[in-house]
């Protein structure tokens, strides 16, 4: 695997973070992590943006299955057996869920309960010496909470791109159409959406003035070339934070 190409340490990178790399991906990735500092500072960034979005999400308290679920996947059987003694809600139990949702479910409510120990977008631009540039993201997911597709725009600039970071398939009919929801007033079209890789749209104007007052962003499903509003079938959505 060519662990040169930037696009490949990026794609990895969030993949890591977001908790959707298999075991042995996820192991191959640890170790190119111990041997290069531009590994090591994608995953910094990444986390960074993501955790600064997960707080921009209400809090949530996990259910005990949840809870019984990241042990069962995450302790190793030895050490579970000998805790055997440890209360009921504490117990590994084989339930089976998603590694992303689980993985999501406990990263947003680590994130929610002590945020201080994730690093901000300024303290990893740091470790290259250089300050990350301001702009809107969002992490939009289906409806498991699986992560599909990052959006990014500059504050002040004028394109947005779409990032797929996880499996898409695409629409037999139709297209997906990204929409911004504004606080106060009817939701607007941002630009198609990729189904693989990643797309870059024009914007009508900066994003500072057309996502200042968005807090969500969803995508549906469309069969116009310029839909006028959004159609009921809504395929992914997130909220839209500002890192800054």
């Amino acid at each position: 695997m060519k662990y040169g190409d930037p696009r490949l340490v990026e794609h990895l990178a969030s993949a890591y973070v977001l908790g959707t790399l298999t075991r042995g991906a996820r192991n191959r990735f640890e170790r190119l992590r111990r041997d290069r500092a531009d590994v090591n500072l994608a995953v910094s960034q990444w986390e960074a943006r993501l955790g600064q979005l997960a707080q921009s999400v209400p809090a949530i308290r996990p259910s005990a299955r949840v809870w019984r679920a990241i042990e069962a996947r995450t302790r190793p059987v030895a050490q579970a057996r000998s805790r055997s003694a440890w209360p009921g809600w504490l117990k590994p139990a084989g339930v089976g869920l998603g590694g992303l949702a689980a993985g999501l479910v406990a990263a947003l409510a680590l994130m929610t309960l002590a945020p201080a120990i994730f690093l901000s977008a300024d303290q990893a631009a740091m470790r290259s010496g250089e300050k990350l540039p301001q702009s809107y993201v969002g992490l939009l997911t289906d409806a498991q909470g699986d992560g599909k597709l990052l959006v990014s725009s500059l504050r002040h600039g004028r394109t947005m791109t779409v990032k797929v970071i996880g499996p898409i398939a695409p629409p037999a009919a139709g297209r997906l159409v990204l929409w911004a929801v504004p606080t106060d007033a009817p939701p607007f079209m941002l630009g198609p959406v990729p189904t693989s890789g990643s797309a870059v749209s024009m914007l009508p104007d900066t994003s500072e003035k057309l996502l200042s007052k968005v807090r969500k962003l969803i995508v549906t499903l469309e069969s116009s070339e310029r839909p006028a509003a959004p159609g009921p079938v809504v395929v992914f959505s997130g909220n839209c934070a500002k890192l800054w």
